[in-house]
């Protein structure tokens, strides 16, 4: 496979991912287009692990500016990418939730950030 082909592909999902955050208007879908940039970073590191390593063999480890890199770096930096996706998930619903508990709306646009607006649809 041509080194090029995953970092179009991850390109083409960070810009959908990019295009979702700025054009929906409902709190989940802006969620699914955070999580699909996360995936596009993954498969850059990945990719660029695999490329990085073609590219070094053959090539004596004492010629290389840096130290010698771990075995699949670019799997470790990802995996520590699903985590914190996983994370952002879990917050960000519990937000989302919570958000649709008390305006039964999920819509991004109308989301106010002072307190007192709460306070006022409360009291009348």
């Amino acid at each position: 496979m041509h080194a090029v082909i995953p970092y179009v592909i991850a390109s083409l999902l960070f810009a959908l991912g990019v295009y979702g955050v700025l054009r929906r208007r409902n709190a989940i879908m802006v969620l699914m287009a955070v999580e699909l940039m996360l995936n596009a970073i993954n498969l850059i590191l990945v990719a660029a692990d695999a490329t990085v390593r073609a590219t070094l063999t053959g090539v004596q480890a004492e010629s290389w500016a840096y130290p010698v890199p771990e075995p699949k770096s670019g799997a470790i930096f990802a995996l520590f990418v699903i985590v914190l996706a996983a994370a952002e998930v879990g917050v960000g619903l519990a937000i989302v939730l919570q958000y649709y508990r008390l305006h039964r709306d999920v819509v991004i646009d109308e989301v106010g950030l002072d307190q007192h607006d709460h306070e006022k649809q409360v009291t009348g």
